[in-house]
């Protein structure tokens, strides 16, 4: 069977290096999918959920805000941070969630919210959540 070679790195660690069937990804102009043979591409990565197959193992990630690159059967994703759906702390990610929804109440009588900042922080909160509900 042909496979790719998936890399998954933050400015952290590496969190995926290995061959594997198919991605999918959270593109900026939506979820992606790359299967072995696929032209060249580039796009922007938003936060979300990443998957990949690998032999009979589907793997679910928590991915932030990056880049992505397929060539040569060679996806390179760069995000600002990724975790395995087993990696992730639900409690902490339950009480960002709680803050973020309470900065978004907040800010409907502060206009010194930064709403971006704090959208961000919410669907971060979100899709770990998600993630992690996969691994159960």
């Amino acid at each position: 069977m042909d496979t790719l070679y998936l890399e998954v790195v933050t400015p952290n660690r590496v969190v995926v290096s290995q061959e594997v069937e198919t991605v999918v990804a959270p593109g900026t102009e939506g979820e992606f999918g790359v299967l072995p043979g696929h032209v060249l591409f580039l796009s922007g990565v938003v936060p979300g959920e990443l998957r990949y197959i690998a032999g009979t193992e589907t793997v679910s990630l928590s991915v932030a805000q990056g880049f992505a690159e397929v060539s040569n059967d060679r996806v390179s994703i760069l995000v600002d941070a990724a975790e395995k759906a087993g990696e992730i702390d639900v409690d902490r990610a339950k009480k960002a969630l709680d803050r973020a929804q309470k900065r978004m109440e907040e800010g409907k009588s502060n206009e010194d919210i930064d709403y971006l900042r704090v959208e961000a922080a919410l669907q971060r909160a979100l899709v770990r959540l998600k993630v992690a509900r996969r691994d159960i």
